[in-house]
C-alpha cells in the first residue's frame, strides 16, 4: 500500500512538471514570436516586462532574463535621439536594467555565446551617449565581449551581425568599412541559415537584421 501511495505521488509530481514546463514554452514561444516583430519603445518595454516577470516567476531560466535584457537594450537603442547627442538620462538606467538582467541570466548559463552579445550591445550602449569620452571604457568592453562571444562559438551569425554593424557605422578614418561591413552581414546570413537552436524559444534573431543592412549598401 505504502509503495502504490510513493508511486502515485512520484506520478503526480512528474506530471505536475511536465505541465508547468509545457505551459513554460508554451508562454514563451509565444512572447518570443511577438519580440521578432516589436520594434517601438512602448512595445519593447512591455515585452522586456513580460519577460522579466516570466524570468522571476521560473528564476531556473536563463532565456527570460536574456531576453527581458534584449529587449532592453533594444529600446535604448529605439531611444536614442536621431538628430542630436542621446540623452544619459534616459539611456544609461535602461542599459543599467539590461545588464542586471544579462547577469541573472549569466549566473543560470555560463561561458554562454548569446549572452556575450548582449553583453557587447549593452557596452555599445553606453558607448553611443558619448562616444568621444565613453569609448576607453565602453569600447574596449563591447570588443571584448563580442571577442568573447565568438570564442565561445564562432557559428553565432548575431557575432557577425554585430561585427558588421560596428564596421558600418563607424567612418573610415577609425577603421570602418562599407565593403567590410557587407562581407560581414552576408557571412552572418549564410551562418544563420545553418544555424540550428538549441530549441523554438532560444536565439534566432538577426537574419532580418542583416539583410536590411545590406539593403543599405550599395
Amino acid at each position: 500500500m505504502k509503495k502504490t501511495i510513493l508511486f502515485l505521488s512520484l506520478s503526480l509530481c512528474a506530471a505536475t512538471g511536465f505541465s508547468q514546463s509545457e505551459k513554460y514554452t508554451k508562454t514563451m514561444e509565444e512572447k518570443v514570436s511577438a519580440f521578432d516583430t516589436t520594434w517601438s519603445v512602448s512595445g519593447l518595454k512591455e515585452m522586456a516586462n513580460t519577460f522579466e516577470r516570466i524570468a522571476n516567476a521560473e528564476k531556473t531560466q536563463w532565456l527570460p532574463y536574456y531576453y527581458a535584457a534584449l529587449a532592453n537594450v533594444n529600446m535604448g537603442y529605439q531611444s536614442m535621439n536621431p538628430s542630436g547627442p542621446a540623452d544619459a538620462s534616459i539611456i544609461d538606467p535602461i542599459a543599467d536594467k539590461a545588464e542586471g538582467l544579462i547577469n541573472k541570466a549569466e549566473a543560470l548559463s555560463k561561458d554562454n555565446s548569446e549572452i556575450y552579445v548582449v553583453k557587447k550591445m549593452i557596452a555599445s550602449l553606453r558607448m553611443m551617449v558619448d562616444p568621444m569620452n565613453r569609448y576607453m571604457k565602453y569600447g574596449m568592453e563591447a570588443n571584448a565581449a563580442l571577442e568573447k562571444a565568438k570564442s565561445l562559438n564562432a557559428e553565432n551569425p548575431r557575432v557577425y551581425l554585430l561585427q558588421g554593424q560596428d564596421k558600418f557605422y563607424t567612418p573610415e578614418q577609425f577603421g570602418g568599412s562599407k565593403t567590410e561591413a557587407k562581407k560581414l552581414f552576408e557571412e552572418s546570413i549564410t551562418k544563420a541559415d545553418a544555424f540550428k537552436p538549441e530549441s523554438s524559444i532560444h536565439p534566432h534573431w538577426g537574419k532580418s537584421v542583416a539583410q536590411y543592412f545590406l539593403s543599405q549598401i550599395k
